[in-house]
């Protein structure tokens, strides 16, 4: 059928922004019209990313979160209200999650090799992480979120790896609104969050990886309207030390990387900042504890676990459709 004026499809124009931004990139694949101002969103939305970064980063001196970490203890330090947002999230998933998510991992992560300080797991500093006093982080951190402030009762290092990007992408989403974008995909790494469905009323289809280390191979697809997705795995970032190969998630409760039989986690959820907290937390957690945590929860969850016989998938909330295609992870709108 021909389209008609009516048809918003019959206007829009697709279009992908996309720039660098927390050593990846970031992009939005969006449904313009010809008044969008496609210049001012690309900028809005790049600005939108880098100050996640220059509040979030483990990796720049400057952040507010070094600042924060860098804060001699019971010390009051004034903190923008985005981040205090995200600490906020981080301890509430950190005690929903009895400690899978831990946001206080930051000594550990920079211990093992995959912050800042080392590139190599350094020995003597793992020993200091995993010996050294540490009470609950959601104990050891307090926010005064009107006054914007927070303050550490407990010495602690934060590290919000497990969480920033997917705060960067709802970041995005609001730019997109701001500037009257309906039909969009915003994505950054494994998280991604769609505004609306695409112009023409379709879901956006969006891939899942086949979680297989050197390689890039699709699982399934999700289809995703007003809708996020974050994916965790141990697959993508790790070190090999002699014949074993570490996942850079970080499992707290061990002072070590993670190291189950899960592979990866998808979460869906309507904020990409909870999509992807949660994801962390379900692969910290394990195949057992997890899939418990994630039930408990009422959670939206896939988990690709490794057995012997290959890959097998378990769904839950709305990955659990008994009609699930074996060779498709599922297709969600």
């Amino acid at each position: 059928m021909p389209k008609t004026s009516s048809d918003p499809a019959a206007t829009c124009t697709r279009t992908t922004l996309h720039g660098p931004t927390m050593g990846t990139r970031w992009s939005a694949s969006v449904d313009a019209d010809a008044n969008l101002d496609l210049a001012a969103l690309r900028h809005d939305l790049a600005a939108a990313v880098q100050r996640v970064d220059q509040q979030m980063s483990p990796w720049k001196p400057d952040s507010d979160l070094m600042r924060l970490n860098r804060a001699p203890v019971d010390t009051w330090v004034d903190l923008p209200a985005e981040l205090l947002e995200v600490l906020a999230c981080a301890l509430d998933i950190h005690r929903l999650s009895a400690g899978a998510f831990d946001p206080g991992v930051g000594a550990l992560v920079d211990a093992w090799g995959f912050g800042a300080v080392h590139d190599a797991p350094d020995a003597a500093a793992i020993h200091t992480a995993r010996h050294a006093a540490r009470c609950p982080t959601h104990q050891a951190l307090a926010l005064d979120r009107p006054a914007g402030r927070a303050r550490k009762t407990a010495a602690l290092q934060l590290d919000l790896c497990g969480v920033a990007k997917g705060y960067a992408v709802d970041r995005m989403a609001a730019v997109l609104l701001q500037h009257g974008v309906r039909h969009a995909l915003a994505a950054l790494d494994g998280e991604l969050r769609a505004v609306g469905s695409q112009a023409g009323g379709a879901p956006w289809a969006v891939a899942l990886e086949r979680p297989e280390v050197g390689r890039r191979a699709v699982h399934g697809v999700i289809e995703l309207q007003d809708l996020a997705v974050a994916t965790s795995g141990d697959y993508r970032r790790w070190l090999q030390v002699g014949d074993a190969r570490l996942a850079h998630t970080m499992d707290a409760r061990r002072a070590a990387p993670v190291n189950n039989t899960v592979a990866s986690v998808t979460v869906l959820a309507s904020r990409c900042m909870h999509a992807d907290a949660w994801a962390t937390a379900l692969l910290v957690a394990g195949p057992g504890e997890g899939l418990a945590l994630a039930q408990r929860m009422g959670l939206d969850a896939l988990f690709l676990l490794r057995r012997a016989e290959g890959l097998v998938e378990m769904g839950l909330g709305r990955f659990g459709a008994p009609a699930m295609p074996s060779s498709l992870a599922c297709h969600m709108n």
